[in-house]
């Protein structure tokens, strides 16, 4: 219950209380928490100057005790109509404030953790190899990506320009990307590090990971098909990765926990996870406004937990601000698959849309929307902010 006139069925609720980074004309950019059509000044609110460095970083170095405290605060201040005095001055419109990169990104992992995802591309490129390479089953596969190109929901996804050979040209081109393509993933954002050397267990991913958003790992797949011999994406993925703006505690889906599909093949002991961290999160991919798919985040081989314990146990630190990308999100159905390529099958089966056309991949003007919610405490449902990028021309 609250005391928050709030709107009906919204995903912004008291069991949500995402946490991002806001302005309103002629203010500077601060901390603020969506609820319901508002959000609250945070800075304001609390006069602590932690909110008001216009990012979500030094909050999130605190720890999980600063988290759970403002959260039972925010919680009390929302449901107790004592508050409402002190607390109603410092809401705004959210549909009138803006809204920018909630955390100045450190370091940026994306992951390779949908078996569905994983085996179609296999079936699609190794048709005459099992779909899964030997080493998949026993450990989540990823690469370092490009921190200073992750950016904020709605920023212009330009074309990329390089190098791309087609199976029947004799030598490597170079141009705009005619395969651009949309990866439809769930991002965890490092609160606390961790020590150089120190490998960060399963248990211990509560204590190190501050909240999720969603994120497109744009990809241009001609490029990548060309260069990822022998060591892994590079310029077909740097370009850009949009991240929503509103970032979802951890806290906030603990109703959403659910164990991964079954295993059959054993694990090391570093990735053997007796408290599974599961999500059950459902995302939606809409192109122009239609709705593409709608891929099952519960179907996910690789927990986000045995992302990090693998990603730590050769010694590497976290830092603050650090995001970890699931991979692309796919169920076994068509219509659960988050990418184009799976989509329109490496290009041979166009995607019919509403309005007559179809799509293979995207064209320029083209608008992507990734949405997601989850079960939340007490019966209700929490929404994900959205992440978007219209398709721009190379330049």
């Amino acid at each position: 219950m609250t005391w928050l006139d709030l709107p009906a069925g919204t995903g912004f609720g008291p069991a949500n209380l995402p946490y991002g980074v806001f302005s309103t004309p002629g203010t500077a950019p601060r901390t603020g928490v969506a609820i319901g059509d508002r959000v609250l000044d945070l800075a304001a609110a609390t006069s602590d100057p932690v909110h008001a460095t216009g990012t979500l970083n030094a909050f999130m170095a605190h720890g999980p005790q600063a988290w759970a405290e403002l959260r039972a605060t925010l919680t009390g201040w929302f449901t107790d109509p004592a508050h409402r005095a002190a607390v109603e001055p410092h809401l705004v419109a959210r549909d009138g404030v803006t809204l920018y990169l909630p955390v100045e990104v450190a370091d940026y992992v994306d992951f390779y953790s949908s078996q569905h995802h994983a085996e179609n591309l296999g079936r699609m490129f190794r048709p005459d190899s099992a779909p899964l390479t030997a080493n998949w089953k026993h450990l989540p596969i990823g690469y370092h990506g490009r921190a200073g190109t992750v950016q904020v929901s709605g920023t212009p996804v330009l074309r990329p320009c390089g190098q791309r050979k087609a199976s029947t040209d004799d030598a490597p081109t170079f141009g705009p990307s005619q395969r651009l393509d949309i990866e439809a993933e769930v991002g965890f954002l490092v609160g606390v590090g961790s020590e150089l050397g120190a490998a960060v267990p399963q248990t211990a991913f509560a204590e190190h990971v501050f909240g999720v958003c969603l994120v497109n790992d744009w990809s241009a797949r001609d490029l990548q098909s060309w260069e990822y011999v022998p060591l892994g994406p590079f310029l077909g993925k740097s370009f850009l990765t949009s991240v929503s703006a509103w970032v979802v505690p951890l806290a906030a889906l603990q109703a959403a926990r659910v164990a991964p599909p079954a295993r059959d093949t054993p694990l090391l002991p570093y990735l053997r996870d007796d408290e599974p961290w599961g999500l059950d999160v459902t995302l939606e991919v809409r192109l122009n406004g239609e709705l593409l798919s709608s891929p099952p985040f519960r179907e996910m081989y690789w927990t986000p937990a045995q992302q990090l314990a693998h990603l730590t146990v050769n010694g590497a630190s976290l830092r603050t601000g650090d995001l970890f990308a699931s991979g692309t999100v796919s169920g076994p159905a068509r219509d659960q698959r988050g990418s184009l390529i799976e989509l329109s099958w490496g290009g041979t089966e166009p995607i019919p849309l509403d309005d007559g056309t179809t799509r293979r991949f995207l064209d320029d003007g083209d608008t992507v929307t990734l949405t997601a919610t989850a079960p939340g405490a007490d019966g209700t449902r929490i929404s994900f902010g959205a992440v978007t990028g219209t398709v721009q021309p190379a330049r």
